[in-house]
């Protein structure tokens, strides 16, 4: 995985709410996608292809369309790589407060 391709796709707002929208809806032709966006189709398109270049979305044929989806691996592995890391030592420090206040002792 290019992580720096995938922090170069997730920076912009444009493609995050694409998406967004992949996410709550799989499988959309560019034409889905276009509605209530307030950009031409092919900024979309290349919105897209720099999604695609990054392993976010993928596309397959069917019939006339190309359907677009979101591959959530990418993402997983930036949260598993970059983010789980930092929440370690504050679910530790919980961890540790809640076995403190249920000993009652206060040490």
């Amino acid at each position: 995985m290019d992580d720096d391709a995938v922090f170069r796709a997730l920076a912009d707002a444009s493609r995050r709410r694409l998406l967004d929208r992949l996410h709550a809806e799989s499988g959309q032709t560019l034409g889905d996608l276009c509605q209530g966006l307030e950009m031409t189709r092919q900024a979309v398109a290349k919105h897209l292809a720099i999604l695609e270049a990054a392993n976010l979305v993928s596309s397959r044929r069917q019939g006339r369309e190309k359907l677009h989806f979101i591959n959530p691996v990418p993402i997983n592995e930036i949260a598993e790589r970059w983010i789980s890391k930092f929440e370690r030592p504050q679910l530790q420090a919980l961890s540790d407060l809640k076995k403190v206040l249920e000993r009652g002792d206060g040490d």
